[in-house]
């Protein structure tokens, strides 16, 4: 009897655990923590699909953290993040003086892992002559360092996410058909934001939930409806940047529609803002308290009649969230965030350092 009650009592924490890493209520939410839990329980490569800043790596973390694996490292690198020339030191590690620059030995993250999981990030961007490299060492379980001929077994469970359309990939040559199944013995879909927008109300208190208690707005009733039919291009990660947003510009304010239409897209014209929803809005017990640091004058409603407007406050606001849009959508990769700004690099990093703005992992 005492064995059934720990075990119990384990069953309860768990799902206690996985509902705070997956947060809400709606069809998709329960579906998504109910595959999470199956697959966790054996070590097939995982693939996950689905749009940027849909939270892929969270759920990798969770399916990680529900498994036999959770006490061993869980490890999470981009690969459309990592230069070509340096991924297969990244993933295998190199000897010393195998190239320029390698001055000492380096574990790569595959040997780091050793026990645990490897989540492998935009696997979609992998180079073609490294998915020949992953192929074989997920068919051996042997990776070879950079500069070495000593194979070296490797105990690592592969979770791999990407955004891309693979079936196109793999039509065009630009993706292995072997390397996918072997990826995807379990492929799992992780939805958008739009498919589950009645979580939204939800994952805005999450977000809030460590900001002082006293700084706190409200979004109304056409506020939130506003929000749960907004398109939400960038997921998750969207939602999450507009609370931060909201928390800058309108400190304990309650926000209106057109509030909430404005910082969804400030560049749009005044009339833009005018959002009407296409169906009733939430009942008042869904309203939501938002915490916000008391700066909402940055963003004055409406200016009164002879007040004078800060232009330059205002240019800098716009650029601002266009600083966030676009590192939203290029999933936070500062190079494609820059080519979409038509910046350079250099210049977007210098814009990032002034405005405080930080790269968010997807």
């Amino acid at each position: 009897m005492e064995v059934k009650m720990t075990v119990v009592g384990q069953f309860d924490s768990d799902q206690a655990a996985l509902e705070t890493l997956i947060i809400g209520a709606s069809p998709a939410a329960q579906h998504l923590r109910e595959m999470i839990r199956r697959v966790a329980r054996s070590n097939a490569s995982v693939m996950l699909c689905g749009p940027s800043g849909s939270g892929k790596e969270l759920v990798a973390r969770a399916i990680h953290d529900e498994g036999m694996r959770s006490g061993k490292a869980f490890t999470a690198i981009n690969c459309g993040a990592i230069p070509g020339d340096l991924i297969e030191s990244e993933l295998f590690g190199h000897e010393k003086g195998s190239f320029t620059g390698a001055h000492a030995r380096r574990i790569g993250h595959f040997e780091a892992s050793e026990g645990g999981t490897l989540f492998l990030d935009e696997i979609g961007d992998m180079r073609f002559d490294m998915q020949v490299k992953l192929l074989r060492v997920l068919e051996d379980r042997t990776i070879v360092r950079v500069g070495s001929s000593e194979p070296r077994a490797v105990d690592v469970r592969i979770i791999s996410a990407t955004h891309q359309n693979l079936d196109e990939a793999i039509g065009e040559g630009r993706f292995r058909e072997d390397l996918f199944f072997r990826l995807g013995v379990v492929v799992l879909q992780v939805p958008s934001l739009a498919s589950r927008a009645e979580d939204i109300p939800a994952l805005i208190r999450h977000f809030q939930r460590k900001m002082p208690a006293d700084v706190k707005c409200r979004y109304d009733n056409a506020a939130l409806a506003t929000l749960m039919h907004h398109g939400w291009p960038g997921n998750i990660r969207e939602l999450r940047n507009f609370v931060e947003r909201a928390s800058v510009l309108h400190g304990g304010e309650t926000l209106g529609a057109d509030d909430v239409a404005m910082l969804l897209n400030p560049t749009a014209a005044p009339a833009a803002w005018r959002a009407i929803p296409s169906s009733p809005a939430p009942s008042p017990d869904t309203a939501i308290e938002i915490d916000v640091p008391g700066n909402a004058a940055l963003f004055p409603k409406t200016p009164a009649p002879g007040r004078p407007i800060d232009l330059k406050r205002e240019i800098e606001t716009i650029e601002l969230e266009q600083i966030h849009v676009a590192l939203d959508m290029a999933d936070g990769i500062i190079s494609e965030a820059a080519r979409l700004l038509t910046l350079k690099r250099t210049t977007l990093i210098e814009k990032m350092r002034k405005y405080g703005v930080q790269q968010q992992a997807a």
